[in-house]
């Protein structure tokens, strides 16, 4: 699925503009807040930005993955709280739903994830499950032709907004062949929500634990309607979602690199400004050299993952989609940490929006799968290979 070339280059176009005119000046009010104002939301329903990924079948624009994240990398120029509205009903809240869902499901769900009349979590996971995704103790006991779900979710993105969560359980026995989906309405008996997390940074994004005492659940919500396939279907999603964040890091190192050369530009020592100064041109060359590289790996392996049949497990994709999160999610953090340099005092202060960028970057190389569990996806895969 994709868009055509020029109907595509219209939208690309008004996200830029929605971007420059829209987020960027509401930036400082949602970091004072801590909250994306309401009629920001309601701009990114009319813009269609909830149903970039869904295709036009179910209400959504149906971009392709390459399209995507050229979205993805205009909407990583502002503060990423603005993304993470819609992040969870463009990637793993829908995709699993997507790719394994039933006709029935698909139909119900997907129309109003693409509208942003439905806000989708994906709770995955848990206290004692975040890389290891198979030891989740979430339990989904069989009940007549329900099942009773108990545990607790953490750090679930869009929590405190979602009206249903695409939700991993423990039903079959333990490993990896025991987990199910399910999806699960906010509003069912014995679901209750934690505090909204403080953060270290990317204020106004929303993320709580999720409390679940027997919670009934039709086995109807299952997705694709077979108990057991819900720990595939979670790995399904993830090469999607990490080419998403990969392309915003590289939004988010563009941004940064644009506010350390305007310093650079304005700001005067010794009778110069400081960026004719060679050490910091030196900074400013490794951050777009950087960058470059980055983007360059993300449009590449977009393409690869284009190029095969949707939903089908690709090992090299993988490998590659993997490569692509780790190197942009930690060269954006060395972007960040030299537009700080650049700025010197003034950097570590927060009126000054790359101390504010440094904090919100360094969580990209956290979720999705932390650099580590990266490195262990492209060394497994090299030794398989070799």
């Amino acid at each position: 699925m994709s868009l055509d070339p020029e109907t595509f280059q219209l939208l690309k176009e008004s996200v830029h503009r929605f971007v420059r005119d829209r987020l960027m000046p509401a930036e400082d009010e949602v970091e004072a807040r801590d909250e994306v104002p309401a009629d920001i939301v309601a701009d990114m329903k009319e813009l269609g930005l909830f149903g970039i990924s869904i295709p036009e079948a179910f209400g959504g624009i149906g971009l392709s993955m390459t399209q995507e994240c050229e979205v993805a990398h205009e909407l990583g120029h502002t503060a990423l709280a603005f993304r993470s509205v819609v992040g969870t009903n463009i990637g793993i809240g829908s995709q699993g739903i997507l790719m394994d869902g039933t006709p029935a499901q698909k139909a119900e769900y997907l129309p109003r994830i693409a509208s942003g009349e439905l806000i989708v979590s994906f709770a995955l996971t848990e206290p004692d499950a975040g890389s290891d995704a198979a030891s989740l103790k979430t339990q989904g006991v069989r009940d007549g032709s329900d099942y009773l779900l108990s545990g607790t979710k953490r750090f679930i993105t869009n929590a405190p907004r979602a009206g249903a969560f695409t939700l991993m359980a423990r039903t079959e026995g333990a490993g990896a062949g025991g987990i199910t989906a399910f999806i699960v309405p906010a509003g069912l008996p014995g679901l209750s929500l934690g505090p909204t997390d403080r953060k270290m940074g990317q204020r106004g994004t929303k993320t709580c634990d999720v409390y679940l005492d027997q919670v009934r659940v039709p086995a109807g919500n299952i997705i694709g309607g077979e108990p057991g396939k819900g720990f595939k279907t979670a790995m399904k999603v993830l090469d999607r979602g990490r080419l998403h964040i990969s392309a915003l890091a590289c939004g988010m190192a563009s941004r940064i690199l644009r506010e350390s050369i305007a310093y650079a530009q304005q700001r005067k020592q010794f009778g110069q400004r400081i960026g004719d100064f060679q050490l910091v041109q030196a900074m400013l060359a490794d951050s777009q050299a950087e960058l470059q590289a980055g983007w360059a790996l993300v449009q590449a392996v977009a393409a690869r993952y284009d190029a095969k049949p949707f939903g089908a497990p690709d090992a090299e994709v993988s490998m590659q989609a993997s490569c692509a999160k780790m190197f942009t999610t930690e060269m954006v953090g060395r972007v960040a940490d030299r537009g700080v340099q650049i700025h010197g005092g003034s950097g570590y202060i927060n009126d000054y929006k790359v101390e504010r960028f440094y904090r919100d970057v360094r969580l990209l190389r956290l979720y999705e799968g932390t650099t580590q569990i990266q490195q262990v996806v492209i060394g497994k895969h090299l030794m398989k290979a070799a």
